[in-house]
């Protein structure tokens, strides 16, 4: 499939940009060329900091599929198998999570296990979750008490519910059974075969200068510091680069992070999401009939959505610094690029 060259759509962009205030960074490339990148907005209120094309931002959700691609690392490795269960590794903790819970079960969203932050229960995206002071969510082990005492939703495997708690419990797993910090073992499994330079978990209360904060609403100066953990984890709470999520599609579709038949696991859908209007595989959204593959996430102060398509080559990344700021622009690139 040709896709038109962006640039023609800016003005469109601008106008989107301008109605919805948006701030925030967007990329479009077709293979290995840059058809558009652009920034709008502020990094930093306070201090009138513009974002440009290299900031980073908090992706929340989107930092499932590297969790996924940790954990099947792992199983690549024989350290971890799809088998494996979720109470093998936990001993007594989460004495909630039922024996049959596996570690399939969990990358695909079809464990049943009660969620610390369940978005099926509804809820403002700003809305202060967290019962343990955000400071002291600073490693995998200090979300126990986050996720401890929900009941299961369902036997596992009985149908798709997407679950926060259960990226955690994998992050734990992962960091259990390798003997590596989770964070480390991101690093060291995902970024860097990746070669993302820019992509990292940051501290909330250490942000460097290239570090967009995230706002809660469109204009005003709140941040979102007290309702997300100070550095993020198995669910999300990653930060990442426009430029760094191109790597992390040509990466993962070379086999540079995964082999090729783990990458073919992944993309291969294992649940229908006629919500969503989409499907699910392991870590990865998948479009509700087509081939496109995709990463998303909102919380507070954050939305991000990323979109690669195999077939008509193209991939357009929407990352903001604002709850809802991602998804007016995100559709329409939907539709320019698939008419």
């Amino acid at each position: 499939m040709y896709v038109p060259v962006v640039s023609m759509w800016e003005a469109e962009l601008d106008k989107i940009a301008a109605q919805t205030h948006f701030s925030g960074v967007v990329r479009v490339d077709c293979d290995d060329t840059i058809q558009l990148v652009r920034a709008f907005g502020l990094a930093h209120r306070g201090y009138d900091m513009a974002n440009t094309v290299d900031t980073q931002f908090g992706i929340a959700s989107g930092g499932k599929a590297f969790t996924a691609l940790a954990v099947v690392s792992l199983i690549e490795d024989g350290v971890l198998s799809m088998s494996t269960t979720a109470r093998s590794v936990l001993g007594d903790d989460l004495p909630l999570i039922g024996p049959e819970v596996t570690v399939e079960h969990l990358l695909t969203h079809r464990s049943g296990i009660g969620d610390y932050f369940d978005e099926d229960a509804g809820g403002d995206t700003n809305d202060y979750v967290l019962t343990s002071p955000v400071h002291e969510l600073a490693h995998t082990e200090a979300f126990l008490r986050e996720l401890d005492g929900f009941p299961p939703k369902f036997v596992p495997d009985e149908r798709f519910s997407y679950c926060n708690s259960g990226y955690v419990v994998l992050a734990l797993i992962a960091e259990r059974g390798s003997g590596v910090p989770y964070h480390q073992l991101v690093r060291q499994r995902v970024c860097d075969p990746g070669g993302l330079q820019d992509t990292g978990f940051l501290r909330s209360d250490e942000f460097g200068g290239r570090v967009a904060r995230g706002y809660l609403t469109v204009d005003g100066p709140r941040t979102n510091i007290f309702h997300l953990p100070v550095l993020g984890n198995g669910d999300g709470g990653i930060y990442s680069t426009a430029a760094d999520i191109h790597s992390l599609w040509a990466a993962l579709i070379g086999g540079r992070i995964v082999p090729p038949h783990w990458v073919t696991e992944m993309v291969r859908p294992r649940s229908d999401v006629p919500e969503e209007s989409a499907r699910y595989g392991i870590g990865f959204w998948l479009d509700e009939t087509g081939p496109a593959v995709m990463l998303v996430g909102g919380d507070a102060g954050v939305s991000f959505r990323s979109v690669h398509d195999p077939v008509a080559r193209y991939t357009h990344t929407v990352l903001s610094n604002t709850s809802d700021g991602a998804w007016p622009i995100t559709r329409r690139l939907d539709e320019l690029l698939t008419a």
